[in-house]
């Protein structure tokens, strides 16, 4: 007996270090047949380290940092039997998806941005199919994007786009239901013998806490359109005193009805009003300094302030890694716009000519890996039509872009697990392709 306990300890020691073997010769054999030195591996490696630079540059402090400040104020402030009512399992269905499918007019995030905000809402019980609704519309039904759709690459892609982009989010939603009904439902009678949580504060005022905080997301965010007049020029002139209202209304909400002392609110509110007068051209400067005091605060007001500090940080240790790695790998693939990665450019324009099945699942693939920062799917369409891509690939790139990417894939992985992030992954790039080769069809 002792002998073949003996036996099996040897084996498993065994099984663990070749696993360690393996894992040593899975980094070894690429590094000893890196091809450095080949033009293209070296630019590929360029691509990626500048789509990264830009990525930190442009999306991580204005983006994805108030994010997740929001998606931490959804665990720390909103109730679970709060969730669980409006989105969960048992919800009501028109509400739920209704609310779920057109939140990205609302948001107007990248595929990456939406990630905290829907691990918020995923992880304090919102039913799956009104969460990966929520998680498609977020960065797919952008209004300025699809405008711009609309007037660059025509009424008809434009329009074609809004639709399904709509559909789509209800569709993915409720397939994703479907198939993990039985989790769902495990869910939803777990949620039912869950003892009624006191409520802290009225509905209304968490509406406006958290809408404050989506004020200063939308407005610091807001890209400068390309013509100097009209109304998202006049928008785009206000962008930083509307997101410093919003941020404003953030610090009164904090003091009247979340405890935080108003003597620490007015100084940590103080350097962001005088870094704003010192440097006017560089409103970076303040943004971050408003950031910092926010995460300060917290840290020092016990209780939901401490919270809410610590919901943050732990989404921001989870997401932030895989994004930036994401982010790096896709650059390595394809490069950057109008730039060259690993995957030569002219490959893919050869493979989204026509209409056909092949052509249409192509554009989905390659849209659902390569990342899209907001309104950029627009100009390389342009580009792609021009140089021959049908339009049925057009739309299916446009339905499966903006609302996939690798960064985006990895981050839904540690969120909701490899097989729910492959049937996501799955239904959007078929539905893609379907419509796509509908639509190519038709027009």
């Amino acid at each position: 007996m002792n002998g073949a306990c003996e036996v099996n300890a040897e084996n498993a020691n065994w099984g663990r270090e070749l696993k360690v073997l393996g894992g040593f010769a899975a980094v070894f054999v690429p590094l000893f047949f890196l091809p450095v030195g080949v033009p293209r591996f070296d630019n590929a490696l360029k691509e990626g380290l500048e789509l990264t630079k830009w990525y930190a540059q442009e999306h991580v402090l204005l983006c994805l940092v108030p994010a997740l400040f929001i998606a931490g104020g959804i665990s720390a402030f909103v109730s679970q039997a709060s969730v669980m009512r409006y989105l969960g399992p048992k919800a009501n269905k028109a509400l739920a998806y209704g609310v779920a499918s057109v939140s990205g007019t609302i948001l107007a995030v990248c595929s990456c941005t939406v990630l905290p905000l829907f691990g918020g809402i995923w992880m304090r019980g919102a039913g799956l199919g009104p969460a990966t609704a929520f998680l498609y519309s977020g960065p797919a039904i952008n209004v300025l994007a699809i405008v711009l759709t609309a007037r660059i690459l025509g009424l008809e892609l434009g329009a074609a786009r809004a639709i399904g982009a709509v559909a789509f989010s209800v569709i993915v939603g409720l397939a994703m239901h479907f198939v993990f009904r039985r989790e769902e439902q495990a869910k939803a009678e777990a949620a039912a013998e869950m003892p009624e949580v006191e409520v802290r504060r009225p509905l209304w005022q968490n509406v406006l806490f958290f809408a404050a905080m989506v004020g200063v997301l939308v407005f610091a965010n807001w890209s400068k359109p390309d013509e100097p007049t009209g109304l998202w020029a006049s928008i785009y002139a206000w962008k930083w005193p509307l997101s410093a209202a919003f941020a404003a209304e953030l610090g009164v909400a904090l003091g009247l009805w979340f405890g935080f002392e108003w003597s620490e609110l007015a100084v940590a509110a103080l350097p962001v009003a005088i870094l704003s007068f010192a440097f006017p051209h560089a409103p970076l400067i303040p943004f971050i300094a408003g950031c910092a005091g926010l995460a300060v605060i917290c840290a020092r007001t016990p209780g939901e302030g401490r919270e809410w500090l610590d919901a943050t940080w732990s989404l921001g240790k989870q997401i932030f890694p895989l994004l930036i790695g994401g982010v790096f790998v896709s650059g390595i693939l394809l490069g950057r716009p109008g730039h060259e990665g690993v995957i030569p450019s002219e490959w893919v324009s050869q493979s989204v000519g026509g209409n056909s099945l092949l052509a249409n699942f192509v554009s989905s693939v390659v849209g659902a890996f390569m990342y899209f920062a907001t309104l950029t799917e627009v100009p390389i369409l342009q580009g792609l039509i021009g140089s021959g891509m049908g339009k049925g690939p057009a739309l299916a790139l446009l339905l499966a872009g903006p609302a996939l990417s690798l960064p985006s894939m990895l981050v839904l992985r540690s969120i909701m697990g490899l097989k729910k992030t492959a049937v996501y992954v799955s239904l959007v790039v078929v539905m893609a392709t379907i419509t796509g080769l509908l639509y190519g069809a038709l027009f």
